[in-house]
């Protein structure tokens, strides 16, 4: 399939690659069908900030994470009826993104920890969740990331 996006251009998208939202994302409940767009580093493996590309609505993309690269220790709780219709979630096809809010100040570049996006990748399957504990909806980032960047560099 072929779709032309506002960020990206035309893009083709494999079925398999795309991921179904049962309940949408939170704010746009009609999205549903997404597909994750990112740059490969030298190394080839994906670089910090990815896409949540919208297959409904060709101009709408949201800007994703892992929450690892700037929260080694995050571990939300999430109640397993919210992720009861991804099917069996096993280690190893588990992904959790996410979203990356941006303003026109880069220093305050955060992610909102209370609100994960959780992938069944096996399945093909995700949900946006509100996580229990007590994460931030803002969790500044820049300098974390500058510091990771800077240690690379060595």
């Amino acid at each position: 399939m072929q779709l032309n996006t506002k960020l990206f251009g035309k893009i083709e998208i494999e079925e398999e690659k795309m991921i179904f939202f049962e309940k949408g994302i939170i704010g746009f409940p009609h999205c549903q069908r997404f597909t994750l767009v990112y740059d490969e580093g030298e190394d080839g493996r994906q670089k910090n900030i990815s896409w949540l590309q919208s297959i409904e609505e060709p101009a709408f993309a949201l800007p994703v994470l892992d929450p690892l690269l700037v929260k080694e220790d995050y571990s939300p709780k999430v109640e397993e009826q919210l992720l009861k219709h991804l099917g069996t979630l096993e280690e190893d096809d588990t992904y959790v993104l996410v979203t990356v809010t941006a303003t026109a100040d880069v220093k305050k570049l955060s992610v909102n920890l209370k609100a994960p996006i959780v992938i069944n990748v096996k399945e093909r399957k995700a949900v946006q969740v509100i996580v229990e504990d007590d994460f931030p909806v803002k969790f500044p980032i820049y300098e974390i990331l500058q510091a990771k960047k800077e240690k690379a560099g060595e």
